[in-house]
């Protein structure tokens, strides 16, 4: 392992900001016997911008997680990533539901603003 920094040889797309002042949706749910909330903030043209996912037990490490799938998937919404991109990457179950908390929030954001497929 070296300690040299890494570099990116590709330019990473541009960024599409939100407003400073935004609209917010949050939702409550239930995943694998566990309560989440889901807040989303929206672009100017209502499309969902970022992801705030937290547990009812703060400091959990089933909280810790979804906080931090949250911000990557708000890093890649704002990078051009789309909802269904990222849904259809989320694990699921035979069945075809999500298996993660994740994957359940982003099917209900898909419901919700009517991107379901």
């Amino acid at each position: 392992m070296t300690d040299q920094p890494m570099t990116m040889t590709a330019a990473a797309p541009a960024r599409r900001r939100l407003p400073n002042r935004r609209s917010h949706l949050a939702i409550d749910f239930e995943v694998n016997g566990q309560n989440y909330t889901v807040g989303v903030g929206l672009f100017q043209d209502g499309t969902p911008g970022e992801l705030f996912l937290t547990a009812r037990k703060y400091g959990s490490a089933a909280g810790i997680a979804a906080g931090d799938a949250a911000v990557a998937t708000s890093i890649a919404l704002q990078h051009g990533c789309g909802l269904d991109v990222l849904r259809r990457a989320a694990i699921r179950n035979p069945d075809g539901s999500a298996s993660g908390v994740l994957g359940a929030a982003l099917d209900l954001i898909a419901r919700e603003f009517g991107e379901h497929e």
